[in-house]
């Protein structure tokens, strides 16, 4: 047989056999990790709730007007335990108060409006002349005490048995008292956490209904700030109307103001004004309701809220949680909207501590900004006056603490609901309108309270606008904030409220630009290099926004200040500092130092320049050495991790002027250090528990930090939408926006060092990603190992790029 016989007869063999033989099935692609079910059961409530995270473990809704959450005491009736009411460590409770801020760094932080307090006795003295909080209070244990996305629940050592539920505006809330107890609920009207002008509260037995409101404000009114009559905050700025209605009769009421206590009273009136200890003690209105509990002690309580009429407080409570309604109704609905919240962003294949701490994560960044608007769509101005949302808004929103919120948490709420952030944006633009055109760093509701330093709401807009966020008045917006840092506005030449609390925007323009730097002495603010880092970053994140939406002769005019920070880098220190008007430096430099600065030092506020990390490493002399510099920020000069906080010279995780410092790495060239602090920082300063939080949560920024920790990506710079690389700790991401695009991450393990990246299946050597995938959707792959890789996305080419 010649060999190609031999050949075709081998093969025509070979395929007989094949034919015969059954077929081999080719191997399937391994399925996906699947994604959690129920991310509301991941969230604890109580994360945050001691250790000055300042969170609380209450009920609320997504973006809710009403966050229903008990008020500690330690003994004094004019203060609190913790910034917004409640400290786990703390377990006496003098009511449970219908609204709180998520995680306010001021103390008390503001809020906690018209404390409720079941109480089993008999009201023979008034609550308000009980000062040291020893009569009208109750302890509790913590073994009775739970809490989910939406409820609370806690049996008091009194007796009584309190479970609360909330929607966007109202609440409902189960009484159990012991059966034939003297059984009462007392509304505190007066006694919002900062204090109050005034308060009101009516009873109408006949139609079981207790209304009432109170007139206060306050956000940091305690801080001296150089003298008492200096702190613009000192004020009243709302007014907070309540509607309660319940199941059963009244067998009696009663009010009092001060010291003097009324039976069978059904109307008062008095505030407590805005001190604290002996100057507010025993001042202050309220009323109660008692109930006969001879045949059962369940009482059952609705109640609306509304920043605008105790109408509006009555309709939101009916058309939220009507009579037919009950807890676990209004608990099912509004864990079910934490669901679909959660839900936008999930994860898979995680250990069961992180996925925990993840979604509380989460549940913590989208509490806040609040929903402000009755459903009849009309809402509290910043000047006071009532307006409606615009056609097409669906809501407007209120409480931006745009210090903290610009640097993570803005980032995470436009990357999940862009529709929200434009709606958000639309409300601030508004407010800065009725505030005569001055858009304020910190709003509570609408209001401005000057807290804090730069221009936040400059580079909150242009990130909105980068990240997608379009259902705005965009052209007004953009309008309104370059002139306000062009144009000098009049109280931008106080010092009213200084230091902390600066009236006005843009402290000192004109000689802001004259100089270009803010000058430490001159400035009107809280710290001159300070304030130059913040509105160079402001100015450059407007120059973004400007070339987004062609207006090329704003974005030329507004780029080159992005770089006034580089007159107050002293390159004979090598760090930021203050800077005198007549140009010389601050006498007594130390990089420990917090002259010129606002809660931080030079060491931190050094870093603070994410716009221009290439810049910064050359006044550093180099990439290297900068990395190297970087390596000190984070470690002792043993070489120990150093990133809890706690000492001047190092990485602190508990507030955010450093919080981007981690991924600087990724810019100078060795992304494998930025992994390894990332995942340091992730598994060291943030937990589950209580204690969870490395510091103030500031409306959801710390907790949004970590969201992006967890998913291995991190905004580049604020105005833009690049986002850094780390390393995910879960398996798998899936985020679905609300404007339709899905982005993926997929990673081979849990470890920490990224080995490879491929975007949408090709290989990609950048540590960053292009705005294409948030505004396209993609998939990234990360390979990750134990060890570091230190020759991936370090050539100079392919380094984030600043400009």
């Amino acid at each position: 047989m010649s060999r190609a016989r031999a050949a075709l007869a081998g093969a025509v063999g070979a395929v007989l056999i094949a034919t015969l033989l059954p077929a081999v099935p080719a191997a399937a692609a391994p399925a996906p990790v699947p994604l959690v079910e129920d991310p509301a059961s991941y969230v604890d409530p109580f994360v945050g709730t001691t250790r000055g995270g300042n969170t609380w473990p209450g009920a609320t809704r997504p973006f809710g007007m009403i966050a229903w959450s008990p008020t500690n005491t330690t003994g004094d009736q004019t203060g609190a335990p913790a910034s917004n009411g409640y400290d786990y460590n703390v377990t006496k409770l003098r009511g449970f108060s219908l609204t709180h801020v998520n995680g306010a760094g001021c103390s008390p932080g503001a809020a906690g409006d018209v404390p409720i307090m079941p109480f089993v006795g008999d009201v023979t003295t008034s609550p308000t002349a009980d000062t040291r909080d020893q009569r009208y209070v109750s302890t509790f244990s913590h073994a009775n005490e739970s809490a989910g996305p939406g409820r609370y629940t806690v049996g008091l050592d009194n007796g009584v048995r309190t479970d609360l539920a909330v929607s966007t505006r109202a609440g409902i809330g189960d009484f159990s008292f012991p059966a034939g107890s003297a059984a009462n609920l007392l509304f505190r009207t007066s006694n919002s956490l900062n204090g109050s002008e005034d308060a009101q509260i009516d009873i109408d037995a006949a139609t079981r209904t207790v209304t009432g409101s109170v007139l206060t404000g306050g956000f940091c009114g305690r801080r001296g700030n150089g003298g008492g009559a200096t702190n613009p905050n000192r004020r009243s700025y709302y007014r907070l109307y309540f509607s309660a209605v319940f199941d059963r009769d009244f067998a009696r009421t009663g009010t009092w103001q001060n010291s003097t206590i009324t039976p069978g009273g059904t109307t008062a009136t008095g505030g407590e004004g805005y001190l604290t200890g002996a100057d507010r003690a025993g001042k202050g209105s309220g009323g109660w309701v008692g109930f006969d509990t001879a045949a059962g002690g369940d009482v059952r309580m609705r109640v609306g809220i509304s920043y605008v009429s105790r109408a509006g407080a009555a309709a939101n409570r009916d058309a939220e949680v009507p009579d037919t309604a009950t807890v676990d109704s209004v608990a099912a609905a509004t864990r079910d909207a934490w669901n679909t919240e959660l839900g936008r962003i999930g994860v898979g294949g995680g250990t069961e501590a992180r996925t925990k701490a993840f979604y509380t994560a989460v549940y913590h960044s989208l509490m806040q900004p609040q929903t402000m608007n009755d459903i009849d769509g009309r809402y509290l101005g910043a000047d006071l006056r009532v307006y409606r949302i615009r056609p097409g808004q669906q809501a407007a929103y209120g409480t931006f603490s745009g210090w903290d919120q610009y640097r993570a948490q803005i980032q995470l709420l436009a990357l999940l609901r862009p529709d929200v952030a434009g709606d958000m944006a639309q409300s601030m633009l508004d407010f800065a309108t009725q505030n005569n055109g001055v858009w304020d760093r910190w709003l509570h509701l609408g209001a401005p309270t000057h807290v804090m330093t730069g221009d936040p709401a400059a580079p909150t807009l242009a990130t909105y606008y980068a990240m997608g966020a379009r259902d705005f008045d965009v052209d007004a917006a953009l309008a309104s904030l370059v002139k306000q840092a062009t144009v000098q506005n009049p109280d931008a030449l106080s010092d009213i409220g200084c230091p902390g609390q600066c009236l006005g925007q843009r402290p000192t323009l004109a000689t802001y630009l004259a100089l270009k730097y803010a000058a430490n002495d001159i400035c009107h603010c809280w710290g001159g290099a300070a304030e130059t880092l913040e509105d160079s970053l402001a100015d450059f994140s407007l120059a973004m926004w400007a070339r987004r939406a062609g207006r090329n002769d704003l974005y030329r005019q507004l780029l080159p200040r992005g770089d006034y920070w580089k007159n107050t880098f002293n390159p004979a220190v090598g760090y930021q500092a203050a800077r005198r008007a007549d140009g010389s430096w601050q006498g007594g430099f130390t990089p420990s130092t917090d002259v010129g600065f606002a809660q931080g030092a030079s060491a931190t506020y050094t870093w603070m320049v994410p716009q221009d990390v290439s810049g910064l490493a050359t006044l550093m002399g180099g990439r290297s050495a900068a990395a190297t510099r970087l390596d000190a920020f984070f470690h002792d000069e043993s070489g120990n991790w150093a990133v809890l906080g706690g000492n001047a010279l190092r990485y602190d995780p508990t507030n955010e002027p450093g919080i981007h410092a981690p991924w600087l790495y990724n810019g100078l060239g060795q992304p494998w250090k930025t992994q390894a602090t990332v995942r340091q920082i992730v598994d060291t300063a943030y937990g589950t528990g209580p204690g969870g939080l490395p510091g103030n949560d500031d409306l959801g920024t710390m907790s949004s930090w970590y969201v992006f920790a967890a998913i291995g990506l991190f905004p580049q710079v604020p105005g833009r939408a690049e986002l850094l690389l780390g390393s995910p700790v879960f398996s798998r991401v899936v985020i679905d926006r609300s404007n339709g695009v899905r982005l993926t991450i997929n990673a081979s393990s849990a470890d920490t060092y990224v080995q490879g990246v491929k975007l949408n299946g090709s290989t990609l050597r950048r540590s960053w990603l292009p705005e294409s995938y948030l505004q396209l959707g993609g998939t990234v792959t990360f390979t990750l190992g134990a060890t570091a890789n230190t020759t991936w996305a370090t050539a100079g080419p392919d380094l984030p790029k600043d400009h």
